[in-house]
């Protein structure tokens, strides 16, 4: 599957003999000349803080209170002290834009030698860092902020999961000598946080799904990840950094590179308005507030009902995309004016660039790393573009892995919910799994149904039956595509007359059936005869659409990556 997909993509995922062999060449240590001219941090009590599974660690935090609030260090992996701009490995680096992160593999961005070793902040070695040290007060607010090279030694390699536990109050008693530092961190996130919900940004309750794999890459289940305040800790230092970076660039008035997150428009907004309107909510997206506080209002409003989820969906689909940027547009989703990519320079081109912006700036023997406005622009475009190269590859392996995990269960009843209405039918998510899946609109029932677009519904337009977002409902696992990665409800089991005569593939001639159990049963409308006079354009719909885009009309994906790969800047261009 992830060969496939890797392929389907074009993902770069062999770097080039010259970049392995400069990739051999690095010593495996940090020796006392790449130290000499660094601040040296070996004696504060810098941790990581990821996942249980994770081998790169690019960010280390440590936090200590004073007379004037909190003074925090955000120290991230030097990649750039060792991706030299031109190099093998940076033109690898650039082609790639990013790592791409599969259930239990990943296609890195730089080779292993640097990402799981050299620039991974593993506990108790020495490792090179460049260093965001900020000084906030006890609202919240970054006082003053610095950027230095420096060398640290991680005192833990902290998971998430133990972090929580020493937030809790049930420290593991290896992890006693850094349990104040880890609560100070939690003490100014939760300023940090409550600051920033409260000037605008919005909270979307989302939940990612985790795929769980074997040892042979099979799905063995799908579960929404569990969502601990030990995420929000490091969530929150990290946009403090990042936004510090964003306003230092801005505050010397040269080309940088930043993440934007234009306003949705207004035709967008009416949109949402209308769906959280029909959902019960009453507060208007219209008025003298901000408009990312009058959303987080109205959401508040659903705050542990079931439709919450539902509606960070549709506010989601209602704003634009993120992207990289030399023009600084703000970020409208976090509420920041300022906001560029700093923290995770192992995975994301993008950060490689900032800290070589930074370094241009202050270290004068890096005057030579700025770039020119044509410059970032141009990579600006190119790594968007790879970023959604990526996640478009995440999503669809993940799409095939459920596929294949529910084969088994095809003929099985479940609860579920309606998470999404089209023209073409309902899509409902299990309760039991983490899982999508549509039941057509043929399959409804015995009856012409009407999509109304603004409630986001169907009718039947003789029984008056409604499905609509949010329902609860029962339904049948029919058939599974694994190759397109798609699922198949219906509201009733097979009947075993038809399955037996045997269907073709996953062209499911099913018999419908009253959506009115007391009427009676009519012939079979969706034959193959039927199907060729009517079905055509409802046909092609429904193969073009998944869960998460099947609002959208299908198109044929310009791959913007594979056009702007071969751009380079102007002033790295090396000849052979």
């Amino acid at each position: 599957d992830i060969t496939r997909i890797i392929h389907l993509h074009n993902i770069p995922h062999e770097f080039s003999k010259k970049a392995e062999l400069e990739a051999k060449a690095f010593s495996p240590y940090v020796g006392e000349r790449d130290i000499a001219g660094r601040v040296d941090l070996r004696s504060k009590n810098l941790i990581t803080i990821d996942g249980a599974t994770a081998k790169d660690f690019d960010d280390a935090v440590y936090t200590e209170i004073d007379g004037k609030g909190f003074r925090v260090w955000v120290a991230i992996a030097d990649v750039s002290h060792y991706v030299q701009p031109g190099s093998p490995i940076d033109d690898d680096a650039y082609e790639r834009g990013t790592s791409v992160y599969f259930p239990n593999f990943v296609v890195p961005m730089l080779p292993e030698a640097l990402s799981n070793e050299l620039c991974s902040l593993k506990p108790k070695v020495a490792r090179l860092c460049f260093v965001c040290e900020m000084q906030m007060d006890f609202q919240g607010n970054i006082v003053s902020h610095e950027f230095y090279e420096a060398v640290m030694e991680s005192k833990a390699r902290v998971t998430y999961g133990e972090a929580q536990e020493i937030l809790d109050g049930r420290t593991p008693s290896n992890l006693n000598h850094i349990e104040a530092n880890i609560k100070n961190c939690r003490d100014i996130a939760k300023i940090l946080m409550a600051k920033r919900f409260r000037e605008g940004s919005l909270d979307l309750e989302i939940p990612e799904t985790q795929v769980i794999v074997n040892e042979a890459g099979e799905a063995v289940d799908i579960i929404k990840s569990e969502r601990l305040f030990a995420h929000r800790l490091i969530e929150e230092l990290m946009l403090a950094a990042n936004v510090s970076v964003g306003r230092f660039l801005g505050e010397q008035n040269i080309p940088g590179i930043y993440r934007i997150h234009e306003e949705p428009n207004e035709e967008k907004i009416a949109d949402l308005q209308k769906f959280l309107w029909n959902f019960g909510a009453k507060n208007s997206l219209t008025g003298k507030d901000r408009l990312q506080t009058k959303i987080s209002k109205t959401l508040e409003g659903f705050k542990g009902k079931p439709e919450q989820q539902i509606l960070s969906m549709l506010t989601l689909r209602a704003m634009n995309q993120a992207k990289y940027s030399s023009q600084n547009l703000g970020h409208f989703g976090l509420g920041f004016s300022h906001y560029s990519h700093f923290t995770s320079p192992i995975r994301r081109y993008p950060d490689l660039i900032a800290h070589r912006l930074l370094k241009s700036l202050l270290i004068p023997k890096y005057k030579s790393w700025g770039l020119s406005e044509e410059q970032l622009a141009t990579a600006a475009s190119m790594l968007s573009a790879c970023e959604q190269r990526s996640v478009k590859a995440e999503r669809q392996l993940v799409s095939i892995k459920k596929a294949r995990f529910m084969q088994k269960f095809v003929g099985e009843k479940f609860d579920g919910v309606i998470s999404s209405v089209a023209r073409f039918g309902i899509f409902v998510n299990l309760r039991a799994f983490d899982v999508d899946g549509l039941v057509k609109v043929e399959n409804l029932g015995d009856d012409r149904f009407t999509f109304d677009p603004e409630m986001l519904l169907l009718l039947g337009s003789r029984t008056k039956a409604k499905f609509k977002i949010g329902d609860a409902i029962e339904v049948f696992v029919t058939a599974v595509d694994i190759e397109a990665g798609k699922i198949d409800f219906k509201l009733q089991a097979e009947d075993p007359e038809e399955e037996s005569s045997g269907s073709e593939g996953n062209d499911s001639r099913w018999e419908k059936k009253s959506f009115d159990q007391t009427r009676q049963k009519r012939p079979d409308k969706n034959s193959r005869k039927n199907k060729a006079k009517k079905g055509q354009l409802s046909g092609q719909e429904e193969k073009s659409q998944t869960p998460g885009e099947h609002t959208k009309k299908r198109g044929k994906d310009e791959d913007d990556s594979s056009r702007l790969r071969k751009k380079r800047f102007p002033k790295r261009r090396r000849k052979n």
